[in-house]
């Protein structure tokens, strides 16, 4: 598509409530929306908006976002660090690349040392989602910097996370404690089995193999293909023998 402009406006204190139901008008208020919070408190201490300017015409931001207050000032996802590592605010229009990303190429993203996990679901189940998260605010406040959640559309890639499903995605920056996050990470995959969630194949997760699989219909005909154009496991390895592909026998 042709190169475009945007414009990103940040707004605060966004109520958890408001996800109950409003949560459509929400995420589709901009041509990108996602919110941030480290689930301490029933509200989203961040929402970015980013959005295109077409035609000449100008997004000017809302005088308030579902009872969020625009910010003043630019701000950085995570409390207490500074907002120059953030890509502009405040409405200044820039090029999509310049813009769509949260922060600057040129700096360092988020907290820089740190570990991640994403879980993606049916959008529908954003609300219940996020109240089920909020209820082990005490296991991850030690280890938790920020979460952002944002939606994506469905595709029809068979292994896609979002594969014939429009999704949202629960995001956690975590602190570098991999013990830590191994000791919480089932205890949020349990308060989010409920609602199907798929985790992001990149991220850490604890889900079993075997529970994993089940959660995508297009898996055994892709280990058809697998078996078929790669019998010997040459492009594979134990992440992929484990999860993917189909158990290989002797040859």
């Amino acid at each position: 598509m042709p190169a475009y402009s945007i414009r990103q406006f940040v707004y605060e204190n966004l109520p958890l409530s408001q996800l109950e139901e409003n949560a459509e008008g929400i995420f589709t208020g901009a041509y990108s929306v996602s919110l941030f919070t480290d689930w301490q408190q029933q509200r989203f201490h961040q929402v970015w908006t980013k959005c295109r300017e077409e035609d000449g015409a100008s997004y000017a931001g809302h005088a308030d976002y579902y009872g969020a207050m625009p910010a003043m000032a630019p701000v950085h996802p995570l409390p207490n660090m500074h907002a120059e590592n953030c890509t502009e605010q405040l409405g200044k229009p820039g090029m999509w690349h310049e813009r769509l990303a949260h922060f600057r190429m040129e700096f360092t993203p988020s907290a820089g040392k740190e570990l991640q996990s994403e879980y993606l679901m049916p959008r529908e189940h954003v609300y219940e989602a996020a109240l089920a998260v909020h209820r082990l605010r005490e296991h991850l406040a030690p280890i938790l910097f920020v979460s952002e959640l944002r939606t994506i559309a469905a595709d029809d890639l068979w292994l896609s996370p979002f594969c014939d499903q429009s999704s949202v995605a629960f995001h956690f920056t975590w602190r570098d404690d991999w013990q830590a996050v191994e000791r919480v990470l089932p205890l949020l995959e349990a308060a989010l089995a409920p609602f199907h969630a798929r985790p992001h194949w990149g991220k850490l997760f604890t889900i079993p193999a075997d529970v994993l699989q089940g959660q995508f219909d297009k898996l055994p005909p892709f280990r058809k293909l697998i078996d078929k154009y790669d019998p010997n496991g040459k492009f594979s390895n134990a992440f992929l023998d484990t999860y993917v592909r189909p158990a290989r026998t002797s040859r």
